[in-house]
């Protein structure tokens, strides 16, 4: 029986042939170029934009530092995992983006749509993290399954955006939720299509499409998280007006966004 930590133990392997470009990497273009590029280089960008905001206490840099280290370890875990196809290297890119979004819910899930028992961030925060641990432990039972799950949440993430958006006039925002979305709906086409149409890609000698997904979803994450802060500003910090600003500026063609603040405004 081999290792959990053995190459090519896991449950899941990918359309891109394995050990084709190197005898230590078994998926070398999931691995290494996109990986690298979209969890490693885009995502610290983002963040040091925003941490360059003068972004209020309720949405500080303490809960930006650790949704920050969160996002990076889930590009390290992703890296490993494509590199070894191991099944402690699945387990470990699966619950790393589990655990991403346990923060991110536990930080910035809007006191608004909290369940009827839960009165305080503290006591949601009972509620995600127990949430988290029964997840974590049925994360085992068909490993399978986990990314399919893991992709589903985006749909209530989606739902919580159009929400805020019925509530909101600023065409900026409207703007970059579209980007967002259109962002997040080709790197899910990609995921798919590597996962259900494979034997197409293969035939075709062009079996790269899930790691377009890490780039793609890299993408979406970096209008995501601006409007999420924009978001929580609105909601926690109601005598200051967010604004969402792109660097270096708007009329680049691939740009930044950010969050700054201005006061007193009327809320939209």
């Amino acid at each position: 029986m081999p290792s959990i930590f053995s190459y090519q133990s896991a449950e899941v392997d990918w359309c891109e042939g394995n050990f084709e470009r190197s005898a230590v990497i078994a998926e070398y273009y999931n691995t290494d170029g996109t990986s690298l590029f979209s969890f490693l280089l885009l995502t610290p960008l983002n963040f040091l934009v925003l941490e360059g905001a003068e972004l209020p206490r309720a949405c500080g840099r303490m809960e930006l530092c650790r949704l920050k280290l969160s996002l990076l370890l889930s590009g390290l875990f992703s890296m490993y995992f494509h590199m070894t196809l191991s099944y402690v290297g699945q387990l470990l890119d699966e619950l790393s983006i589990l655990w991403t979004l346990a923060v991110a819910y536990s930080f910035w899930y809007p006191q608004a749509y909290f369940p009827k028992c839960i009165k305080t961030r503290r006591h949601f925060f009972w509620l995600t993290g127990i949430t988290t641990v029964i997840s974590t432990m049925m994360s085992f039972i068909k490993p399978t399954l986990n990314a399919y799950a893991l992709n589903c949440i985006a749909f209530h993430l989606l739902y919580l955006t159009w929400r805020e958006l019925k509530k909101c006039n600023d065409k900026r925002v409207h703007r970059m939720a579209a980007v967002m979305v259109m962002w997040w709906a080709l790197a899910i086409t990609s995921w798919i299509s590597d996962r259900w149409l494979c034997w197409l890609w293969q035939a075709i000698n062009f079996p790269y499409f899930h790691s377009f997904w890490h780039v793609l979803i890299a993408m979406s994450l970096l209008y995501c998280c601006p409007l999420v802060i924009y978001f929580d500003v609105s909601y926690e910090m109601p005598s200051f007006k967010p604004k969402l600003e792109y660097w270096p500026s708007d009329s680049w063609p691939v740009v930044v966004p950010y969050v700054t603040l201005e006061e007193p405004h009327k809320q939209c």
